[in-house]
């Protein structure tokens, strides 16, 4: 079966589970040291866009690099995807860590600036969405199409980063604007995210992690203005699922037995960094504490970085953090249907889980047991949907639609220094 066939066939599957949404990451290099996990994917948003072809309701999330992209193309491509799936695109910002050596060559920008970027770069795609008013673009009855130009309005943004006139040369979107994802857990992630996102995508380990997490961004949010529920929480998860306790542990046991652990040492140091050489210390004993870099020397993925000098600062030996980099540092859990289910819960009821990402599908080890044993645990405790409550995706978040604003005049959107 090929790639596209296979991927059209899991879009088709997670949607007649009711699945909310598929989300796609990106890696913008072949990464051919294998360190984080994939050589890369294909294209989000060309792939969406095909799969939005043989699907009818499912959401569709296009991870989206603020630092190598332009946010007019951005809003042109993102916008043309919600047209062409009837609703049900969204885009989720990241500032990107690798990949820089294919973009121009350059060293790859500081957390500062490229947050600073990010934020222009969001402001400037949501006034071109708003900034069109939703009829500009009509239908006449004998089915041609009429633009009023006096509806198109233009944003004039002049910024650090970017100057762009507008107005935007696509139809106002089925949602207004699509979702706005956004993923960076450092501290200028969080404010990025607290400012702008709808939804947060975060990768915290544990409860109390969560906890604190979800707190200082909702304080942020809050000192913005955002809604109390606003931005919603979003967090990976990763799981071994088993029938039993023995079968967990097996499947466990059975996971950590193909560890390759002189990769896992490369892969444990790129988590920290990739500043430190693990290549001489024993499996068996904690990380030197000299060996542990500061996070704000790391120029890339902050937020990974202080989770593992978190696990390293336990004295968790080298073995139990190659074991904990396999997962790179997302929220990992082995157990029962009914155990995962618990842990899952308990975040939801402690206000820190909103929305979760499930992994599972196309796996023939672990695809049973989500479709017949996870989900249906989750749905008989009122955790999950039985059906899709609305007709786009912004409604199946239950997240409200941008205000609509007239367009006969520029937006004019001042720099943020």
């Amino acid at each position: 079966m090929t790639g596209a066939r296979r991927a059209a066939e899991l879009a088709r599957k997670a949607e007649a589970e009711k699945i909310t949404g598929l989300f796609t990451a990106d890696l913008l290099q072949a990464d051919p040291a294998g360190l984080s996990g994939t050589t890369g994917t294909q294209e989000p948003i060309v792939a969406l866009a095909a799969l939005s072809q043989v699907t009818a309701q499912i959401g569709l999330v296009a991870t989206v690099s603020t630092t190598y992209h332009h946010p007019y193309n951005l809003a042109r491509l993102i916008g043309t995807l919600d047209h062409v799936s009837g609703g049900r695109a969204a885009w989720n910002a990241v500032t990107s860590s690798v990949g820089e050596e294919n973009f121009g060559g350059g060293a790859l920008p500081n957390p500062a600036t490229r947050y600073a970027r990010a934020g222009e770069f969001i402001e400037i795609v949501n006034a071109l969405f708003d900034a069109n008013h939703p009829d500009a673009v009509r239908r006449g009855k004998g089915g041609g199409i009429s633009v009023d130009p006096g509806k198109l309005g233009r944003i004039d943004y002049h910024g650090e980063h970017f100057q762009v006139q507008g107005p935007l040369n696509v139809p106002p979107p089925p949602q207004g604007r699509p979702v706005l994802f956004q993923a960076g857990q450092s501290a200028e992630g969080i404010t990025l995210g607290a400012r702008h996102a709808e939804v947060v995508y975060t990768s915290q380990p544990s409860l109390e992690e969560a906890v604190a997490f979800v707190s200082e961004l909702r304080r942020q949010a809050r000192g913005f203005g955002r809604a109390a529920d606003l931005p919603l929480v979003m967090n990976s998860f990763h799981s071994v699922i088993g029938e039993s306790e023995t079968d967990v542990a097996r499947r466990l046991r059975e996971k950590h037995e193909k560890i390759d652990y002189q990769q896992g040492r490369l892969k444990l140091a790129d988590m920290l960094g990739g500043t430190i050489d693990l290549s001489d210390l024993p499996l068996d004993q904690p990380l030197p504490e000299s060996l542990l870099p500061e996070v704000d020397s790391i120029n890339r993925r902050r937020g990974r970085v202080e989770v593992f000098r978190r696990y390293a600062q336990r004295g968790l030996t080298l073995r139990e953090l190659i074991i904990q980099a396999q997962e790179t540092g997302h929220w990992s859990i082995a157990g029962t249907p009914e155990q995962l289910a618990d842990a899952i819960e308990e975040r939801f009821r402690a206000g820190v889980l909103d929305v979760i990402s499930l992994h599972g599908l196309g796996n023939p080890d672990q695809e049973d047991l989500l479709l017949n044993g996870l989900l249906p645990e989750l749905r008989k405790r009122s955790l999950l949907d039985t059906d899709y409550p609305g007709d786009d995706f912004r409604s199946n978040l239950d997240l409200p639609r941008p205000s609509v604003r007239a367009a006969t005049q520029p937006v004019r959107l001042a720099h943020r220094g």
